[in-house]
């Protein structure tokens, strides 16, 4: 993940048509599932946008999957108008693209390696900057947002974990059999 190449080959995605399309899935799915969300408390959802997130970030990498983060923010705030735009958001959006590329993106995948990626994503993405990012918008003290969130985050990270496991099991030998992504495998 350190060398130029391992960045390069996520950059050329954007170059493909194959993968740009498969971007372009990706980024329809991540706004349908952004909007799709179960409220339970002020600013606070249960959302499903990080099994495409996730998804994408294992086929196109850190680099192209944060790109195709910037244009999935600014295409919700354009057509949802679900809440102000906020250029924070689509600094989370990128954060949770990069972790989950460092973690699966032409790796060997373990149970462990989808524990930390969804617990960085969960604690320092959505915990962390969204608590710092709703202070900001709405007012309210850091540690009031951060409380229910650390909550919320808590209880849906191993259910989280073990759907995107799953996934992943099942996903990624229909991947490597059909050559769209090399030097991956799941133990």
């Amino acid at each position: 993940m350190f060398s130029r190449e391992y960045w390069r080959s996520s950059f050329a995605k954007l170059k493909d048509l194959r993968y740009l399309t498969l971007i372009a899935f990706f980024i329809a799915l991540k706004y349908i599932l952004n909007n799709f969300r179960i409220p339970v408390g002020e600013n606070l959802n249960i959302m499903f946008s990080y099994i495409p997130t996730a998804l994408e970030a294992l086929v196109v990498g850190p680099g192209a999957a944060m790109v195709s983060a910037v244009i999935t923010d600014l295409l919700t705030g354009v057509l949802s108008g679900y809440g102000p735009f906020f250029p924070g958001y689509m600094l989370s959006k990128m954060m949770s693209s990069l972790l989950f590329g460092l973690f699966f993106y032409r790796r060997k995948i373990r149970f462990l390696d989808v524990l930390a990626a969804k617990a960085l994503v969960n604690y320092v993405v959505n915990v962390g900057l969204g608590s710092l990012w709703n202070s900001i918008l709405f007012g309210k003290a850091f540690l009031v947002y951060a409380a229910t969130s650390v909550i919320k985050n808590s209880i849906l990270l191993p259910i989280e974990v073990l759907i995107l496991w799953a996934l992943l099991k099942s996903i990624i030998p229909v991947l490597s059999r059909r050559g769209m992504i090399k030097d991956t495998s799941i133990r």
